[in-house]
């Protein structure tokens, strides 16, 4: 028996943020505050959250909302002005677009693998590949405006 194709194409993989579990999500309903399956907690929770070496791969490469991750690091100046308009973001954005971030002082490796010569740097990710960037602090509208125009809704 094959799958009807248009089903598989309106069922999104969502890797939850709290338990790296991969859901299926419809499409539709994306917009309804949509719940992990094992650990019940939002999908999308309106903030950002912190990315690893070990969890890194998974969430950008298993989930098939577009993932934007903040590459910053504790002692950099731009990117702790940058943070509070990050998270102003993410609580505006809603569902349909994970925003993350990974500390390059933790994990040089993936910042050395993606080419990270500045920070903070902003890389926007769908199924695994990245298809934006942006280096520089940004405010809330233009962090708004570069992930509308980038990753949401895309």
């Amino acid at each position: 028996m094959t799958a009807n194709p248009s089903t598989a194409v309106d069922k999104l993989h969502v890797v939850c943020p709290h338990c790296a579990t991969t859901n299926r999500v419809a499409r539709e309903r994306l917009g309804e505050r949509p719940a992990c399956g094992n650990c019940k907690e939002p999908l999308f929770p309106g903030h950002a959250f912190g990315l690893t070496g070990a969890s890194f791969d998974h969430h950008v490469g298993s989930s098939q909302v577009p993932v934007v991750v903040d590459f910053w690091a504790p002692w950099c100046g731009p990117c702790r002005m940058m943070a509070p308009a990050y998270e102003e973001a993410a609580t505006q954005l809603g569902a349909g677009v994970h925003l993350a971030k990974l500390d390059t002082e933790a994990e040089p490796e993936i910042a050395s693998r993606f080419g990270i010569r500045s920070i903070p740097t902003l890389v926007a990710f769908r199924n695994g590949r990245e298809i934006a960037r942006q280096s520089g602090a940004l405010g809330t509208s233009q962090l708004l405006q570069w992930i509308r125009a980038h990753a949401a809704g895309n």
